[in-house]
Protein backbone atom coordinates (compact mmCIF):
# COMPACT_ATOMS: atom_id res chain seq x y z
CA UNK A 1 0.00 0.00 0.00
CA UNK A 2 1.58 3.59 -0.71
CA UNK A 3 0.44 6.11 1.54
CA UNK A 4 1.99 9.17 0.20
CA UNK A 5 6.06 8.71 -0.58
CA UNK A 6 5.89 5.34 1.47
CA UNK A 7 5.03 1.65 1.10
CA UNK A 8 3.83 -0.26 4.07
CA UNK A 9 3.64 -3.75 3.14
CA UNK A 10 1.91 -6.43 6.30
CA UNK A 11 4.15 -9.59 6.86
CA UNK A 12 2.04 -10.93 9.71
CA UNK A 13 0.27 -10.76 13.32
CA UNK A 14 2.08 -7.35 13.85
CA UNK A 15 5.20 -7.20 11.42
CA UNK A 16 4.95 -4.42 8.69
CA UNK A 17 7.66 -3.55 6.12
CA UNK A 18 7.69 0.17 6.13
CA UNK A 19 10.07 1.38 2.79
CA UNK A 20 10.62 5.18 2.25
CA UNK A 21 12.73 6.70 -0.21
CA UNK A 22 16.29 5.49 1.52
CA UNK A 23 14.81 3.69 4.67
CA UNK A 24 13.20 0.35 5.71
CA UNK A 25 11.39 0.23 8.92
CA UNK A 26 10.08 -3.30 9.83
CA UNK A 27 7.89 -3.84 13.35
CA UNK A 28 7.67 -7.11 15.58
CA UNK A 29 9.06 -9.58 13.74
CA UNK A 30 7.08 -12.95 13.63
CA UNK A 31 6.95 -15.57 11.48
CA UNK A 32 8.71 -13.64 8.61
CA UNK A 33 9.12 -16.22 5.92
CA UNK A 34 11.16 -14.91 3.20
CA UNK A 35 14.83 -13.47 3.57
CA UNK A 36 14.84 -9.74 3.25
CA UNK A 37 17.60 -8.67 4.77
CA UNK A 38 17.28 -4.96 4.05
CA UNK A 39 16.11 -3.31 7.37
CA UNK A 40 17.44 -0.41 8.81
CA UNK A 41 15.70 -0.53 11.95
CA UNK A 42 13.72 -2.73 13.83
CA UNK A 43 11.46 -1.61 16.12
CA UNK A 44 10.36 -4.18 18.95
CA UNK A 45 7.38 -3.13 21.20
CA UNK A 46 7.72 -5.77 23.86
CA UNK A 47 9.33 -9.17 24.94
CA UNK A 48 6.23 -11.85 24.08
CA UNK A 49 7.22 -13.78 21.39
CA UNK A 50 4.93 -13.38 18.54
CA UNK A 51 6.81 -9.66 18.54
CA UNK A 52 10.24 -10.77 18.96
CA UNK A 53 11.14 -13.83 17.39
CA UNK A 54 14.64 -14.82 16.45
CA UNK A 55 14.25 -16.46 13.46
CA UNK A 56 12.19 -13.66 11.93
CA UNK A 57 14.95 -11.32 12.70
CA UNK A 58 17.61 -13.07 11.12
CA UNK A 59 15.64 -12.74 7.97
CA UNK A 60 15.51 -8.84 8.40
CA UNK A 61 18.62 -7.79 9.63
CA UNK A 62 22.23 -6.88 8.07
CA UNK A 63 25.57 -5.46 9.52
CA UNK A 64 23.73 -1.93 9.50
CA UNK A 65 20.46 -2.30 10.96
CA UNK A 66 19.57 -1.10 13.89
CA UNK A 67 17.37 -2.82 17.04
CA UNK A 68 15.02 -0.28 19.02
CA UNK A 69 13.46 -2.77 21.92
CA UNK A 70 12.03 -1.90 25.66
CA UNK A 71 14.91 -2.07 27.90
CA UNK A 72 13.61 -5.81 29.57
CA UNK A 73 14.40 -7.14 26.24
CA UNK A 74 17.91 -6.89 26.60
CA UNK A 75 18.58 -10.98 26.91
CA UNK A 76 16.16 -12.02 24.64
CA UNK A 77 18.40 -9.71 21.79
CA UNK A 78 21.74 -10.96 23.38
CA UNK A 79 22.95 -12.88 20.50
CA UNK A 80 22.61 -10.01 17.78
CA UNK A 81 25.89 -8.33 17.21
CA UNK A 82 24.12 -5.27 15.88
CA UNK A 83 23.60 -1.58 17.28
CA UNK A 84 20.89 -1.54 19.88
CA UNK A 85 18.89 0.87 21.72
CA UNK A 86 16.72 0.28 24.75
CA UNK A 87 13.61 2.62 25.21
CA UNK A 88 11.11 3.52 27.88
CA UNK A 89 8.27 4.63 27.44
CA UNK A 90 7.88 8.48 26.34
CA UNK A 91 10.81 9.04 25.05
CA UNK A 92 12.40 10.68 21.70
CA UNK A 93 15.36 8.62 19.81
CA UNK A 94 16.58 9.58 16.68
CA UNK A 95 18.20 6.32 15.10
CA UNK A 96 19.21 6.42 11.11
CA UNK A 97 18.32 9.60 10.96
CA UNK A 98 14.40 8.54 11.89
CA UNK A 99 12.57 10.29 14.80
CA UNK A 100 11.12 7.99 16.91
CA UNK A 101 9.22 8.75 20.37
CA UNK A 102 8.42 5.90 22.44
CA UNK A 103 4.44 5.57 23.88
CA UNK A 104 2.76 3.85 26.59
CA UNK A 105 1.11 0.19 25.74
CA UNK A 106 -1.14 -1.49 28.47
CA UNK A 107 -4.10 -3.06 29.22
CA UNK A 108 -6.83 -1.88 31.43
CA UNK A 109 -9.47 -3.93 30.83
CA UNK A 110 -7.65 -7.81 29.78
CA UNK A 111 -7.07 -9.70 32.65
CA UNK A 112 -6.06 -13.44 33.08
CA UNK A 113 -7.33 -15.49 35.76
CA UNK A 114 -5.32 -14.01 38.82
CA UNK A 115 -7.00 -10.47 37.72
CA UNK A 116 -3.27 -9.55 36.28
CA UNK A 117 -3.31 -7.39 33.35
CA UNK A 118 -1.69 -9.45 30.18
CA UNK A 119 0.77 -6.55 29.50
CA UNK A 120 0.60 -4.52 32.84
CA UNK A 121 1.66 -0.78 32.73
CA UNK A 122 4.24 -0.65 34.70
CA UNK A 123 5.95 -3.21 32.16
CA UNK A 124 7.19 -0.51 30.31
CA UNK A 125 6.01 -2.07 26.94
CA UNK A 126 6.01 0.73 24.01
CA UNK A 127 4.23 1.72 21.38
CA UNK A 128 6.14 3.60 18.28
CA UNK A 129 5.40 6.85 16.51
CA UNK A 130 8.40 7.18 14.13
CA UNK A 131 8.82 9.45 11.28
CA UNK A 132 9.46 8.03 7.47
CA UNK A 133 9.70 10.73 5.22
CA UNK A 134 7.37 13.26 6.86
CA UNK A 135 5.00 10.41 6.93
CA UNK A 136 4.11 9.83 10.89
CA UNK A 137 3.26 5.80 11.79
CA UNK A 138 2.06 5.09 14.90
CA UNK A 139 2.13 1.00 15.77
CA UNK A 140 0.29 0.45 18.91
CA UNK A 141 1.85 -2.77 20.00
CA UNK A 142 -0.56 -4.78 22.42
CA UNK A 143 -2.73 -2.35 24.03
CA UNK A 144 -6.27 -1.06 24.98
CA UNK A 145 -7.47 1.95 24.28
CA UNK A 146 -5.68 3.86 27.11
CA UNK A 147 -6.10 7.76 27.93
CA UNK A 148 -2.78 8.26 26.64
CA UNK A 149 -4.31 7.78 22.97
CA UNK A 150 -5.91 11.28 22.74
CA UNK A 151 -2.97 12.90 22.56
CA UNK A 152 -0.73 10.71 20.07
CA UNK A 153 -0.92 12.83 16.46
CA UNK A 154 -0.04 10.42 13.38
CA UNK A 155 -0.76 10.04 9.86
CA UNK A 156 -0.84 6.05 9.88
CA UNK A 157 -2.05 3.61 12.81
CA UNK A 158 -1.61 0.79 12.88
CA UNK A 159 -4.10 -0.75 15.63
CA UNK A 160 -4.74 -4.38 16.95
CA UNK A 161 -8.13 -5.61 16.71
CA UNK A 162 -8.33 -9.56 17.73
CA UNK A 163 -9.20 -8.74 21.42
CA UNK A 164 -8.61 -11.18 24.08
CA UNK A 165 -5.08 -9.72 24.33
CA UNK A 166 -5.70 -6.48 22.73
CA UNK A 167 -8.37 -4.41 21.75
CA UNK A 168 -11.95 -5.57 20.30
CA UNK A 169 -12.64 -4.12 16.83
CA UNK A 170 -15.13 -1.85 18.51
CA UNK A 171 -12.29 -0.68 20.92
CA UNK A 172 -10.02 -0.58 18.15
CA UNK A 173 -12.58 1.65 16.47
CA UNK A 174 -13.42 4.01 19.27
CA UNK A 175 -9.47 4.59 19.56
CA UNK A 176 -9.06 5.27 16.23
CA UNK A 177 -11.52 8.07 15.95
CA UNK A 178 -9.83 9.41 19.10
CA UNK A 179 -6.14 9.21 17.56
CA UNK A 180 -7.82 10.82 14.09
CA UNK A 181 -5.14 9.07 11.55
CA UNK A 182 -4.93 9.92 8.24
CA UNK A 183 -5.60 5.96 7.46
CA UNK A 184 -5.81 3.61 10.26
CA UNK A 185 -4.29 -0.18 8.93
CA UNK A 186 -5.97 -3.67 11.70
CA UNK A 187 -3.70 -5.86 12.66
CA UNK A 188 -2.92 -8.61 15.48
CA UNK A 189 -5.25 -11.46 13.64
CA UNK A 190 -4.60 -14.15 11.44
CA UNK A 191 -2.16 -16.10 12.87
CA UNK A 192 -3.39 -17.90 16.11
CA UNK A 193 -5.90 -14.96 17.18
CA UNK A 194 -8.07 -13.10 15.29
CA UNK A 195 -9.78 -13.30 11.75
CA UNK A 196 -9.71 -10.84 9.18
CA UNK A 197 -13.78 -10.93 10.12
CA UNK A 198 -11.98 -8.55 13.23
CA UNK A 199 -10.54 -6.60 10.19
CA UNK A 200 -13.19 -5.96 8.32
CA UNK A 201 -15.59 -5.48 11.04
CA UNK A 202 -12.84 -2.81 12.36
CA UNK A 203 -13.58 -1.15 9.22
CA UNK A 204 -17.20 -0.73 9.21
CA UNK A 205 -17.64 0.66 11.99
CA UNK A 206 -15.17 3.25 10.92
CA UNK A 207 -17.40 3.82 7.84
CA UNK A 208 -17.24 7.47 6.52
CA UNK A 209 -15.18 8.51 9.26
CA UNK A 210 -11.60 7.08 9.00
CA UNK A 211 -9.83 5.95 5.96
CA UNK A 212 -9.10 1.97 6.55
CA UNK A 213 -6.82 -0.11 4.84
CA UNK A 214 -7.32 -3.85 5.09
CA UNK A 215 -3.58 -5.19 3.81
CA UNK A 216 -3.22 -8.62 2.72
CA UNK A 217 0.08 -10.52 3.82
CA UNK A 218 3.03 -10.33 1.04
CA UNK A 219 5.45 -12.71 2.73
CA UNK A 220 3.57 -15.96 1.50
Amino acid sequence: MIFQDINIEWLHHACFRVKGKNKVVYTDPYKVENSYNDADLILVTHDHYDHLEKESIKKLINDKTTIVAPKDCQSLLKEFKNDKVFVSPNEVKIVKDITIKTVPSYNINKFNEKGIAFHPKEKGNVGYIFIVDNTRIYIAGDTDNIPEMGNFKTDIALLPVSGIYVMTPKEAAEAALEINPKMAIPMHYGSGIGTEKDAQEFKKLLSNKVNVEILMSIDK
